[in-house]
């Protein structure tokens, strides 16, 4: 039987101590069965789902092959989203720590190309980016993947699914043939296939089942007339009162009006897909993960690396057709050894779904009635934190010390009004406990963060 400890790869003694260091206690099932093939340069297809920790499976491996003394590129990840390459840069990054001098670059559409273009003029190990802003960057030639070692498609089933194949293979195109490549997809359909005999050359294949644990989450489903599935959304908050919660949607626009439904309910929500613009994305997403913000109302491919610790229900306004997908979104609950709830609200005419459900994770679905649950009208959801804005970032140099140490040094909160700091490229999100807002507003009028003003706002 073969280890579970990364001591026994054939990596760093300064990886091992840094995976220590970041809690990696020992490999979940996609790195004891991944880690070895990856490390020996073999290419991978890997057939893992949201929480196997395929993350760790290709940055540890890619980066025993980086050439620090090297700055072009080396590795290219691709990801269907922006909010999911921004999760792996920030991975990769940690995983970085114990080799000097690495650098990794973010390339997604909603950025300025400018600020990109002249990062890449510096150098860069590592890019992780999304299909259409590679292929701007590989068009206007900024940027050169001529030196590629390693090639990751991460989610390659999403990617297909919105239509990024034929800039996919533009992009496969003008890297070596004598590269590594490894393919992550959920799903094994017929396109990923496909895909895997044009672009992997005899390829390791491993499918594990998520480190999620389905049992761990109660699942129960409500039949509801169609006029009645915004009530039974109140109806369900009402009654299990959850602290976080995610609604998923088909649709932008029914996820528009779902989330102002709630919010006309006392229910604060914030709506997220693929109209909004990336900086309202990224203010959501900070503002969901940082406790400002309880309630998300989302599309599938908007949730794709949703990074979140701590779920305590997700709730179906309308059910997918596609099983597999049912379980991925309820897989976002209970995750890190808490118990977590899926509610699902359908129609008579969606009672195939609920069959489907029940053929695909073989066993019963319990179906209840709105009728039956306990309300309480005056159940709110407000949240305890909020997120204020600074005007300085990761180019400033600016770290989440720095901003911690103004605040409770100079501007007297104690630690436990500060909630998660994110540093973005020109902006920093502060979660800061509502009590104190005023406090901090004040001292932003006149403060300074490493010696420099800077001007700060609420987002609401």
């Amino acid at each position: 039987m073969a280890s579970d400890s990364f001591s026994s790869l054939s990596i760093s003694s300064a990886q091992i101590a840094n995976l220590e260091s970041l809690g990696y206690s020992k490999m979940t099932a996609i790195q004891a069965q991944g880690l070895p093939a990856v490390l020996e340069g073999k290419d991978l297809i890997a057939q893992a789902k949201t929480g196997s920790g395929k993350t760790a499976t290709f940055g540890i491996g890619l980066l025993e092959k980086i050439n620090p003394r090297f700055f072009g590129a080396q590795a290219l990840i691709l990801c269907p989203t922006r909010e999911l390459a921004d999760q792996v840069g920030k991975e990769l990054r940690k995983l970085a720590r114990c080799i000097p001098n690495i650098k990794v670059v973010l390339l997604c559409g909603g950025k300025p190309f400018q600020f990109q273009k002249a990062s890449l003029e510096h150098g860069a190990h590592i890019i992780v980016g999304t299909p259409g802003r590679i292929q701007d960057h590989l068009v206007r030639e900024t940027l050169d993947l001529s030196g590629l070692k390693t090639l990751v498609l991460d989610e390659a089933d999403r990617m297909l699914d919105m239509g990024f194949s034929d800039v996919i293979n533009e992009i496969i195109d003008q890297t070596p043939k004598t590269r590594q490549s490894l393919l992550f997809s959920a799903t094994y359909p017929d396109s990923i296939n496909k895909m895997c005999d044009t672009i992997l050359n005899d390829p390791i294949t491993i499918s594990v089942e998520s480190e999620h644990n389905t049992s761990v989450i109660e699942q129960k489903f409500f039949k509801v007339s169609a006029h009645e599935r915004n009530d039974s959304l109140l109806a369900l908050f009402e009654n299990y009162q959850p602290e976080t919660t995610v609604v998923f949607c088909h649709t932008k626009k029914q996820c528009d009006e779902v989330a102002r439904f709630l919010d006309g309910r006392g229910i604060e929500a914030l709506a997220i897909h693929g109209d909004l613009e990336q900086r309202d994305r990224d203010q959501v997403l900070v503002r969901f993960a940082n406790k400002s913000c309880s309630v998300l109302v989302a599309t599938d491919v908007a949730a794709r690396g949703l990074d979140i610790k701590s779920l305590s229900a997700v709730i179906n306004f309308e059910l997918p057709r596609d099983p597999e997908i049912y379980v991925h979104r309820i897989g976002r609950t209970g995750r890190a050894g808490e118990k977590g709830i899926a509610l699902s609200i359908f129609a008579h005419n969606e009672t195939i779904r609920v069959e489907a459900i029940e053929d695909y994770q073989n066993k019963t679905c319990e179906i209840e009635t709105v009728d039956s649950l306990n309300r309480d009208a005056k159940f709110s959801v407000h949240p305890t934190m909020a997120t204020m804005q600074i005007d300085v970032g990761r180019k400033n140099k600016i770290r989440p010390g720095d901003i911690l140490g103004a605040l409770t040094k100079d501007a007297g909160l104690t630690g436990s009004q500060i909630g998660k700091i994110d540093i973005f490229d020109i902006a920093s999100y502060i979660a800061i406990d509502r009590k104190a807002l005023r406090k901090v507003l004040d001292y932003f009028a006149n403060g300074k963060i490493k010696g420099k003003l800077v001007r700060a706002r609420m987002i609401s």
